[in-house]
């Protein structure tokens, strides 16, 4: 098992990584050094651009979302899509910034995805019994340029299976400060988060959320 910065001083600021493919790793830790910097951020972006539940072709989305970036990610009943305006408020998202850039290009040349600049960052915030189910990510143009996905606050167990539906999948926590990384020939893997447990966390209180960088193009 690997070293747990998360619970106390002793490990402050431990990163290691578990592999989880070929182009595929979770990055221990990652981000637990700007994770105060990236809350307050999404509480400002927040601000601007709502929080809501998107609908799909099977119901309310249970996690609530919202997106910064050139793109932002939208869903309804009619299908998903990527928009450069806001439907909630008609006005473009705001604008990524250039704190969620930097931690998004250094986790991927992590992974040797050099020069990664996504046009789009999901917000996602998970409360007590929230979850996403299994998926792939097949609304971008580019399926070999990386997704790169932050944990802040409560831990979570990310799913991750293969480039079936039926494959075997792996349960995998995820804490905050952790960063997971998938691009290349794992770009296309079925992942998905398990219903979020009930707890506090001294960052974020009984939420956890999640930054998904892409690049749409």
């Amino acid at each position: 098992m690997p070293p747990d910065p998360h619970g106390g001083d002793l490990f402050a600021g431990e990163r290691w990584v578990e592999p989880l493919g070929p182009g595929a790793a979770l990055l221990g830790g990652f981000a637990l050094d700007r994770a105060d910097a990236l809350i307050a951020q999404i509480h400002a972006l927040s601000a601007v651009s709502p929080f809501r539940h998107m609908e799909t072709r099977s119901g309310r989305m249970s996690a609530a979302l919202t997106n910064c970036g050139a793109m932002g990610w939208v869903s309804d009943r009619s299908g998903y899509r990527y928009t450069p305006h806001d439907p909630l408020t008609g006005a473009p998202w705001p604008a990524l910034p250039p704190l969620f850039a930097r931690l998004a290009a250094e986790a991927a040349a992590a992974l040797d995805f050099a020069d990664f600049r996504p046009a789009a960052c999901l917000v996602n915030r998970y409360a007590p019994g929230a979850r996403l189910g299994l998926h792939q990510d097949r609304d971008e143009g580019d399926r070999i340029a990386p997704i790169v996905s932050v944990s802040l606050g409560l831990p979570a167990t990310f799913l991750w299976g293969g480039l079936e539906r039926g494959a075997r999948v792996r349960r995998i926590p995820v804490r905050h400060g952790d960063v997971v990384v998938w691009g290349g020939p794992s770009r296309m893997v079925f992942h998905g988060v398990a219903p979020l447990r009930h707890g506090h966390h001294p960052a974020t209180g009984g939420f956890r959320y999640n930054l998904t960088f892409r690049k749409p193009g």
